[in-house]
């Protein structure tokens, strides 16, 4: 039944935080001695290192270079293949109403990603923030003047069409390339990308009382299509969102693994048409409102670029993300447009 719902216009957010201090004691000398044992693997933390894009732990430091990679969202290219294991996964309005993925990862490798989709100016801008080997199908003229001019350390399904990157029978162009980590591996050989230079790592914390609005369930639009809909509903056990398109979950395609999310970061930016195909500029640099939504609370914060990465921010001091994955949904606040932001209890 629906405690609570709350329709924010893009233009402007009015959200008004509730918070509650909970006093935690400390624990005796002996007990913060005490080593905590990783679920999982069953290995003490304190023995244990981080992997710098989710802060989980992991026994020998992760190496890996991120690989990021835009992965297409319409309609006819869902389930995706790979998503379920992204360290972070952004997503975009490109032209109209339809939005695209730059997938981010670095702990966990799929074997496959796709389908692949062409790259634009801003999604490159974002891979870069994390030193990204980035991977794309195509690409809008700004776009191709970046990676021609070596921006990015990249392999495109323009030049690698049929070697690296495999066009599935299942779906019709330009919903059906893939590609595998072995091709990704194979191109960074062939043109001396090195894929052992691990990203700085993001600032975690472990998970404890988190203040804010219940946001049990977290519904996004875009405009008046309703084919981009995203649906963010909390499971209470796991302890993470499961994410829902057009009223269908987010799963792996290969596997059926489901996108699982710890944080949830919705940031505001201005957005632009900027020629007759309907590409967008969209402003990464001012900063501006958002809402970190973690554990079944909301709370309104801003954003900052850092460094190219999008993070959150409170009364002008970074916060601190929950262990585990991150999606970040980029949604216009530009005059005229009807997207929305809604949750309820």
């Amino acid at each position: 039944m629906l405690k609570r719902a709350l329709i924010i216009a893009l233009s402007s957010i009015t959200l008004v935080a509730c918070s509650s201090d909970k006093e935690i004691k400390k624990q005796s000398d002996k007990e913060a001695a005490t080593p905590v044992v990783n679920e999982e693997t069953g290995v003490e933390t304190e023995d244990l290192n981080q992997y710098p894009l989710t802060g989980m732990a992991e026994k020998v430091e992760s190496m890996n270079r991120a690989v990021a990679v835009m992965v297409n969202n319409h309609p006819k290219a869902r389930p995706q293949s790979g998503l379920s294991k992204a360290d972070i996964v952004y997503e975009v309005l490109a032209e109209g109403d339809i939005t695209r993925f730059l997938a981010i990862f670095q702990s966990r490798m799929p074997k496959e990603i796709g389908p692949v989709r062409s790259a634009r100016d801003y999604y490159i801008e974002l891979a870069k923030g994390y030193d990204s080997l980035y991977i794309a199908h195509g690409y809008s003229p700004e776009a191709k003047e970046m990676l021609s001019n070596g921006f990015i350390d990249n392999l495109n399904g323009i030049q690698y069409d049929g070697t690296l990157f495999k066009r599935a029978g299942f779906r019709k162009a330009p919903h059906n390339s893939y590609i595998t980590y072995e091709h990704i591996k194979e191109g960074a050989d062939k043109n001396g990308f090195d894929l052992n230079r691990p990203p700085e790592a993001l600032h975690f914390s472990d998970k404890g009382t988190i203040n804010g609005e219940e946001a049990n369930s977290v519904m996004i639009s875009y405009n008046q299509n309703s084919l981009f809909n995203v649906v963010y509903e909390y499971n209470e056990e796991k302890g993470r969102y499961e994410r829902y398109s057009d009223g269908e979950q987010t799963i792996d395609y290969n596997s059926k693994d489901p996108v699982l999310v710890e944080n949830l970061f919705i940031v505001e930016a201005t957005h632009k048409i900027v020629d007759d195909a309907g590409r967008r500029d969209i402003d990464f640099e001012s900063g501006g409102d958002a809402y970190l939504i973690q554990e079944g609370k909301l709370r309104e914060v801003q954003w900052k670029n850092v460094n190219g990465r999008i993070l959150p921010y409170e009364n002008d001091k970074p916060v601190s993300l929950l262990k585990g994955s991150t999606w970040i949904n980029v949604i216009p606040r530009s005059p005229g447009l009807t997207g929305s932001v809604s949750y309820q209890e």
